[in-house]
């Protein structure tokens, strides 16, 4: 299909991205690598009356290391999270991770803050986000990343406010990332990431709720010493996810106890 009619503007500068934002008003949208708003747009679903495309803001695109940082632009594109050798060497699990979004195209279009302002339920990096206690900096302010996912496809991100980078703390202990999906380059039916930091676990869910689920009960579990797969069984507490043509909600909650239980068990080698 054909996209509604809307008009376009490209930004240089995050400042001038922002007034644009402000003199399209509240039906604009920013255009990063667009692998989820274009799609979005040509099935009509998305109608917005402009986009303000940010691709020339070439500050917007860096990784950076800021002591027990990791500062990721919101431009990188997920390739480049891939192959860094600093992401390796600081958070191997996003290079993991990145490494797991989409085909070679997506790879190479796709940037960190377009899947983090996208907010999909199904999106890899906000689960990390959420687990690792990131915090999403725009051009106004810092939002720690339990207060920045409010619903499906809703974050607390102002009309004129953009991603520009998200920060994640330095984690290089065990760590896995399981995805489960039908084909190799579907979207996650239900994911789950474990991460050994600080002498705790952080595990966290992808696509088995409006936001990405940070399973509590399962961390407390393993710092109690239950074994993997008796933590794994907490691995649903409290979940309500949504049915589709994929997996029906008593099947994901099965997934998630499955995907925990092997998450935990490979980062640990076992």
């Amino acid at each position: 299909m054909i996209p509604a009619a809307f008009e376009y503007a490209r930004a240089s500068s995050v400042e001038e991205a922002s007034k644009l934002l402000n003199k399209y008003g509240e039906d604009a949208k920013v255009l990063a690598g667009g692998h989820s708003l274009i799609p979005l747009m040509r099935l009509r679903l998305a109608q917005p009356t402009a986009l303000v495309d940010i691709n020339g803001i070439k500050e917007l695109d860096h990784i950076k290391e800021d002591g027990n940082k990791l500062r990721i632009g919101a431009l990188t594109r997920h390739v480049t999270i891939q192959s860094s050798s600093v992401v390796k060497g600081k958070l191997p699990l996003l290079a993991e991770v990145a490494g797991e979004v989409g085909d070679n195209q997506v790879r190479n279009m796709g940037t960190m803050g377009g899947v983090i302002a996208h907010a999909d339920a199904a999106g890899d990096y906000p689960t990390l986000a959420l687990m690792l206690d990131a915090d999403i900096v725009t051009n106004q302010r810092t939002i720690p990343a339990h207060d920045f996912f409010k619903d499906l496809f809703t974050t607390a991100l102002g009309p004129d406010e953009i991603v520009t980078e998200v920060v994640f703390p330095v984690a290089n202990g065990p760590h896995k990332y399981v995805k489960f999906r039908r084909r190799l380059f579907d979207w996650a039916i239900v994911g789950v990431a474990a991460q050994k930091m600080n002498g705790g676990w952080r595990i966290g869910l992808t696509n088995v709720g409006v936001t990405p689920v940070r399973a509590n009960a399962v961390e407390e579990a393993l710092k109690k010493g239950a074994k993997p797969e008796e933590a794994a069984e907490h691995a649903s507490d409290g979940l309500d996810p949504a049915g589709d043509l994929r997996a029906s909600p008593e099947y994901k909650k099965h997934l998630a106890r499955v995907l925990t239980k092997r998450a935990i068990q490979q980062a640990q080698g076992t």
